[in-house]
C-alpha cells in the first residue's frame, strides 16, 4: 500500500541558495520520502548517510576544494542522518555559498541534534520541513471519509506511524510501537545529552503520558522522581526537541481568574503514548478515552497546519475554577476556541470566555465532525463570534 505524504514532491520546496532540511522523529518516513523523490528525479544525485566514513570525512574537513571534488558531476546531494556529521552546518554552508547550482537535502532524526548544528551556520540559507507520523490529512488522499471514520479507533489506540498503518495485525503493531518507544525515540537523547539515568527518563515520559490534557507541575514531577525541577525541565525540553511531546501554554490576558504560567503536554503519536504506559486496550475498556481524543485532535491539527503552511499561535485556556477550552488558535487578528469531546454532547462555551472575548469563536469537535477540523474546516463553529467567522 502507498502512503501519500504531504512533501512527496520536493521540487516545489526548492529555492536557489537554500539547503532543504527535513527533520522529525525516527521512522516517520524521512528516508523513504527522500529516496522516492530521488529515484523519480531525472537529475544526477548521490544519497549518502551521516554514518558513512567518507561522507563524514569530506564535510567535517570544511575544505571547499575537497567538497567540490566530492560533488563533481552531481545536481543533488542528499545526506540522511546528517546530525551524525560534526559541524555539518558549516560543511553545507560551503556548498550553498560556493556551489549554488547543487541542491542540498539533509535529514535528521531529532530536531535538537540537527538544528543545533545547522541553525547558526545556515541562517538565511535553509528551508526547514518537519515530518510527523502520517496525518489524517495525508490519508484523506487515499481513504474516503467513511473509511477514515472506520479507522478512527485504531488511530486513537495505535497511532499513525507508517509501519503501524501498513499492518493490520494487532500484535505486530504493538511490537513495532514498543520497539520505537523503547529504542528509537530515546536513542538520540541518551546518545547526545548527558543523561545520567535512563530509568528517570522513561519514568518521566510515563508520568507525562498519564497527564495528557492536564497542566503539568515540574516540582510535583521532580518530587515523585526524586530529582530537582531543573532536571525535569531539561528532560522535558529534550523530549520536545526530539519530537516526542508537544507543549501548549496557557492563554491569558492577565485576568485575575485566568490560569497562566502552566503548560499541557501532548504526544506526537497516540500509539507511542499508549506503548509507554503499556495499554492497548480497546476504547470500551479504558478510562482515558477523553485524553486520547484530545491528544489525537491537538496533534492532527498541528500536522494539518504545518502541511498547509499555517502558523497560528496555539494555547489552551483555563480558569482557576476549572472552566476550560482545550485549544486556542490566535490568527488573522482573532481568537478561535476549540473543545474536543469524544461523546455527542455539545457543551456551551464558558461564560467568562464569551464575556471577555466577545469576538472570539468557539467550536466543539467530536467523532462525527472531526474531519472538518483536521482535514478541511468547512463547517462554521457551533458558537460563532458576533462579528467574525473563522477563515483559513
Amino acid at each position: 500500500m502507498y502512503l501519500p505524504r504531504a512533501y512527496d514532491n520536493l521540487d516545489f520546496r526548492w529555492k536557489k541558495g537554500k539547503a532543504l532540511i527535513i527533520s522529525g522523529p525516527r521512522r516517520v518516513g524521512k528516508t523513504t520520502l527522500v529516496k522516492q523523490y530521488l529515484n523519480k528525479s531525472k537529475l544526477r544525485f548521490r544519497f549518502e548517510t551521516g554514518d558513512d566514513f567518507r561522507t563524514r570525512q569530506v564535510f567535517e574537513s570544511q575544505d571547499l576544494q575537497l567538497i567540490r571534488d566530492y560533488l563533481t558531476g552531481l545536481d543533488i546531494i542528499a545526506i540522511d542522518e546528517a546530525q551524525r556529521i560534526r559541524e555539518i552546518g558549516y560543511g553545507l554552508k560551503l556548498v550553498v555559498d560556493n556551489i549554488p547550482e547543487i541542491r542540498v537535502i539533509a535529514t535528521g532524526s531529532a530536531s535538537f541534534a540537527l538544528a543545533g548544528q545547522v541553525g547558526e551556520p545556515l541562517t538565511g540559507r535553509k528551508l526547514s520541513l518537519n515530518m510527523y507520523p502520517v496525518s489524517v490529512l495525508e490519508l484523506s488522499a487515499v481513504y474516503s471519509p467513511f473509511e477514515l471514520q472506520q479507522k478512527l479507533n485504531d488511530f486513537l489506540i495505535y497511532g499513525s506511524y507508517p509501519e503501524v498503518l501498513l499492518t493490520e495485525n494487532k500484535s505486530e503493531r504493538i511490537e513495532i510501537l514498543k520497539e520505537i518507544s523503547g529504542s528509537y525515540l530515546l536513542k538520540d537523547i541518551l546518545e547526545m545529552d548527558r543523561i545520567k539515568s535512563h530509568k528517570t527518563v522513561v519514568n518521566l515520559l510515563k508520568m507525562l503520558a498519564l497527564q495528557v490534557g492536564h497542566e503539568v507541575s515540574f516540582s510535583e514531577l521532580g518530587r515523585q522522581l526524586q530529582v530537582d525541577n531543573k532536571t525535569v525541565a531539561r528532560y522535558v525540553d529534550l523530549f520536545e526537541k526530539s519530537y516526542i511531546i508537544y507543549s501548549l501554554s496557557a492563554f491569558s490576558r492577565n485576568l485575575r481568574n485566568e490560569l497562566s504560567g502552566k503548560n499541557k503536554y501532548y504526544f506526537y503519536d497516540n500509539g507511542i503514548r499508549n506503548a509507554l504506559i503499556s495499554n492497548f486496550n480497546s476504547l470500551d475498556m479504558r478510562n482515558d478515552t477523553g485524553s486520547l481524543w484530545e491528544n489525537f485532535m491537538v496533534l492532527e491539527r498541528i500536522k494539518r497546519n504545518a502541511y498547509k503552511g499555517y502558523s497560528p499561535n496555539l494555547f489552551f485556556w483555563r480558569t482557576y475554577d476549572q472552566k476550560e477550552i482545550d485549544m486556542i488558535e490566535e490568527r488573522d487578528g482573532g481568537l478561535f476556541g476549540y473543545e474536543f469531546k469524544i461523546g455527542k454532547k455539545i457543551p456551551k462555551p464558558p461564560k467568562l470566555w464569551t464575556d471577555t472575548y466577545n469576538e472570539a469563536s468557539y467550536s466543539v469537535y467530536n467523532t462525527e465532525n472531526y474531519l472538518n477540523f483536521i482535514v478541511e474546516e468547512s463547517n462554521p463553529p457551533y458558537y460563532p463570534p458576533m462579528n467574525r467567522q473563522p477563515t483559513l
